[in-house]
């Protein structure tokens, strides 16, 4: 994807999709039917924003068709996206087949220094909810970032979408800890948590 503002098709949905993490996708409106498939076609990008109640936000997450699950005969699809790099919208419009949007990356710092004592707690906690299902808690070891890790955990669409607009990594990291470690709420949300990090 091009580093300066570009236009990218934006699919507005309840979810927040975070570099590196595979969500699946049901298709069934006519203009996003139309902007997979331009995507599809092109081995082209579009972008996922969160939308709920509070409307549509300025930050989001490139995404890539990475398999197609099935197709069926009235032009719905099946398939799986991977988040690729946080943006921010900058201008938003609708095309002539699907809506869309000026966006810019968000560009990581190459000069800053990530925090290791923020990381090392982020992997804890991470570590924490693996044991919890009986997965290898030395996944937790090898993740790098906060994205890598919260890739693999089901979580709020707003506390992921908080991670995408976090000024640096050092706040992504403790940010995602705040979360993991948050009371979830009775074991609902720690099975949610849980099966997510298992898989």
């Amino acid at each position: 994807m091009e580093r300066g503002p570009t236009e990218l098709p934006i699919f507005e949905l309840p979810l927040a999709l975070v570099p590196a993490e595979q969500v699946p996708l049901h298709i069934f409106e006519e203009r996003y039917r139309l902007m997979i498939g331009h995507c599809l076609d092109e081995e082209a990008n579009f972008g996922i924003v969160l939308s709920d109640d509070a409307g549509a936000r300025s930050v989001g997450c490139s995404a890539r068709v990475t398999e197609v699950i099935e197709r069926y005969d009235d032009g719905r699809m099946d398939i799986v996206v991977t988040g690729g790099a946080p943006f921010r919208v900058l201008d938003r419009f609708e095309a002539p087949e699907w809506p869309a949007g000026t966006i810019e990356l968000m560009q990581p710092d190459p000069a800053e220094e990530v925090d290791q004592d923020a990381l090392s707690a982020a992997r804890a906690a991470f570590a924490e909810v693996l044991e919890a299902v009986g997965a290898q808690a030395e996944r937790a070891d090898t993740a790098d970032g906060a994205f890598p890790i919260a890739a693999q955990i089901e979580m709020p669409a707003t506390e992921k979408h908080a991670l995408l607009e976090a000024a640096d990594e050092t706040e992504r990291l403790a940010l995602l800890e705040g979360s993991l470690r948050r009371p979830l709420g009775g074991r609902k949300r720690s099975r949610a948590l849980a099966e997510r990090a298992k898989s």
